[in-house]
């Protein structure tokens, strides 16, 4: 196997990983939005746990961009693919 196919299949796995980590932070969590909503307190009229899930989901958003890229520069720089300028 070539050093691009060795590449590319492993960022093609870091990337069904991320899009799976986003399907469960964007869809899935929210499956059990009726589960929590045992808070009586509902700012702007909608339940905490459901409003402090939706700040969660576009937190673990942030994370998983950083995460992302961060594998994927140690991916490009282990076959030799960087883009960082030499030193």
């Amino acid at each position: 196997m070539s050093k691009q196919e060795q590449h590319w299949g492993k960022t093609r796995s870091l990337l069904f990983v991320t899009l799976a980590i986003w399907f469960v932070f964007s869809i899935g969590i929210f499956f059990f939005g009726a589960e929590m909503q045992a808070s009586s307190f509902k700012p702007f009229g909608y339940p905490l746990s459901y409003y402090m899930t939706c700040q969660g989901s576009l937190l673990s958003f942030v994370i998983l961009i950083f995460w992302f890229a961060g594998r994927q520069e140690k991916i490009d720089e282990e076959f030799g693919f960087t883009e960082k300028e030499d030193e």
